[in-house]
């Protein structure tokens, strides 16, 4: 029943991965200057123009994982966060801006595994994901079959997305067999579901070693490569998200296999969730600014943008001149 509830709910395939390539990780190189200098461009000019403003933030809250990893969480916290999953935008706001009446939802909310069967119940009949951090979230560090029992039973608890975590001494020390393997049977253990592995990049070492490190971890099966826990003192930055759209784009060129992107930690505000848009559109494509393919983790930034929208609406354009998303 789970298997067949989570290809309902999913429109894309979970990755099939390849085998594991050390030539090619071998030869990735990252040119650090030439990435500033693109980070420098895109953060210096304007990324949308202020008459389709409303339509991409509402296109952002679309791509969102309303998320609640806190050590205080309780029932009503998650139930609180399904409600807004389910309706992120007041009804008179949407109306204002000519939505229509197709609904608007989140992508998903992310929980601790303890928290899925609530969220599961809360979100009955919406398309709104259910993610459920495991493997030993944020360190990845508990025994290597407990994380493995913490995804199965996520599972079967009924998430249709596991954000796995990796251990990042695979990284540090090269070692790239250990971190395919290490993500290879995290994705077994996902079975039918889409699995989102973060890197941890603020804590990888290098740009370079964040750059193989994505493309072990496509290689392995991962659906979404995810920059952070949000809890590390560096998380998401554009430098390396770029880095990672770039390890994506390649590893879709060589085999066809379109693995999705997760900027988390520290996008809070409106104008950094444009940037990030503009950024995934120019390097992927606007096929990749879609749910199965594009996610922010994100906590504080549904407020900034409810805030935004609000603004256009009362402060320089008329609804007439929104742009439609569909």
């Amino acid at each position: 029943m789970v298997a067949e509830r989570a290809k309902t709910e999913s429109a894309v395939p979970c990755s099939r991965g390849i085998e594991f390539d050390a030539g090619w990780v071998d030869r990735v190189r990252v040119n650090l200057s030439a990435v500033e200098r693109r980070v420098a461009t895109l953060a210096t000019r304007r990324s949308v123009k202020k008459v389709w403003q409303c339509a991409w933030l509402l296109k952002a809250i679309s791509l969102m994982d309303l998320t609640t990893l806190s050590a205080d969480d309780t029932a009503g916290r998650v139930l609180r966060l399904c409600a807004k999953a389910r309706a992120p935008i007041r009804p008179e706001l949407l109306q204002a801006l000519n939505w229509g009446e197709r609904p608007l939802t989140t992508a998903a909310v992310c929980v601790y595994h303890e928290m899925v069967p609530v969220a599961r119940a809360a979100l009955a009949g919406t398309s709104v994901g259910i993610a459920a951090v495991s493997t030993g979230f944020p360190a990845g560090l508990s025994p290597f079959e407990l994380r493995l029992e913490e995804i199965r039973r996520s599972v079967e608890a009924g998430a249709t997305e596991i954000d796995v975590v990796i251990s990042r001494r695979h990284v540090l020390l090269s070692d790239w067999r250990a971190l395919y393997d290490e993500v290879r049977a995290f994705r077994a253990a996902c079975g039918p579901v889409h699995m989102k592995t973060i890197l941890g990049t603020g804590q990888l070492g290098s740009i370079g070693k964040v750059a193989k490190a994505s493309l072990v971890a496509l290689m392995a099966g991962s659906d979404f490569i995810k920059t952070s826990t949000g809890m590390e003192p560096v998380n998401a930055t554009l430098p390396v998200s770029l880095v990672m759209l770039r390890m994506i784009r390649e590893f879709a060129d060589r085999t066809g296999q379109q693995a999705g992107f997760k900027p988390a930690g520290g996008i809070s505000t409106a104008k950094t969730a444009l940037t990030y848009l503009m950024l995934v559109k120019e390097e992927l494509g606007e096929q990749w600014l879609v749910p199965e393919r594009f996610r922010f983790g994100a906590s504080k930034l549904l407020g900034d943008i409810e805030r935004q929208l609000e603004h256009q609406i009362t402060g320089r354009y008329s609804a007439a001149h929104r742009h439609p998303l569909s």
